[in-house]
């Protein structure tokens, strides 16, 4: 069933587990995502990123994640994840996303404060919730405090300013993962995370969670991260042991499940995830 991820927050947050995000790209990664959920009686986001509009068009992504969502046993999130342009954010809420990420992380905090509201305003007025971001999570093949990375950890005045001004419905915060692969493992800022959890009244979501290690992620998740994004690894997975050569291309859509299903049933226990 298609929801949003406010109730499911809540019951997240309370239980103290997390609702990993699983990005899709086509069918067969959408296929992969729900089966899992549905096998195991698990809530899960599905999320789109304005990034991969090449690959697939947001009305596809609209069209297939809304069908696959609404025919499932479970609660399904459709979510857009980092959006940056706001006329593409708001044609997701137009489209049918139960939930947007709205990216201005990189801006200075008053224009971060003005997109985000600016989003809010359009979003809640058609019961969509939304998601942003308050530091940066960067990207590229490194960790937290490596001289390649370009993370700027979320202060905890900044997510207070931010929060009161813009009362958005769940934030994203870098207490020390990236995006994509890493050089060694991150060392995840757990203090900062309780900081920002006993004073911002809001769910708090967790990007680059991708090989940041199955401990950290599970202290995240037991210390009030209630959404961690996992794109990386089940792309990893998916081809990891893939066999090409003499394979047919529906031998092959079948092993590249086969590969992002282990990748999602691990991530579901490492963040304690149960039934809504």
């Amino acid at each position: 069933m298609l929801v949003s991820s406010k109730e499911l927050f809540i019951i997240a947050l309370r239980k103290k587990f997390a609702i990993p995000a699983t990005n899709f790209v086509d069918q067969n990664t959408l296929r992969a995502y729900i089966s899992v959920a549905e096998s195991r009686q698990l809530p899960l986001i599905i999320a789109f990123a304005q990034a991969h509009e090449e690959v697939m068009s947001l009305e596809e992504a609209s069209l297939f994640g809304r069908y696959y969502a609404q025919k499932s046993s479970v609660p399904i999130v459709l979510h857009l994840d980092h959006g940056q342009n706001i006329d593409f954010i708001k044609r997701a809420i137009d489209l049918g996303f139960s939930s947007v990420m709205i990216d201005a992380s990189q801006d200075f905090l008053a224009e971060n404060i003005r997109k985000t509201k600016d989003i809010i305003d359009y979003a809640h007025a058609k019961g969509v919730v939304v998601e942003a971001e308050i530091g940066h999570v960067g990207s590229g093949d490194n960790y937290e405090n490596h001289e390649h990375s370009d993370s700027v950890y979320t202060s905890l005045e900044e997510a207070k300013i931010f929060y009161k001004e813009t009362k958005v419905d769940s934030l994203a915060i870098s207490i020390g993962t990236a995006h994509g692969n890493y050089v060694g493992t991150p060392k995840i800022n757990l203090e900062r995370l309780r900081e920002i959890r006993d004073a911002v009244p809001v769910p708090l979501v967790l990007h680059g969670g991708s090989s940041s290690g199955d401990k950290n992620l599970n202290r995240c998740a037991l210390n009030g991260i209630v959404k961690i994004n996992i794109f990386t690894d089940l792309m990893n997975s998916a081809v990891k042991d893939l066999k090409v050569k003499g394979q047919d291309y529906f031998k092959v859509q079948e092993q590249l499940r086969s590969g992002m299903k282990s990748c999602l049933n691990h991530y579901y226990n490492v963040f304690n995830t149960q039934s809504i």
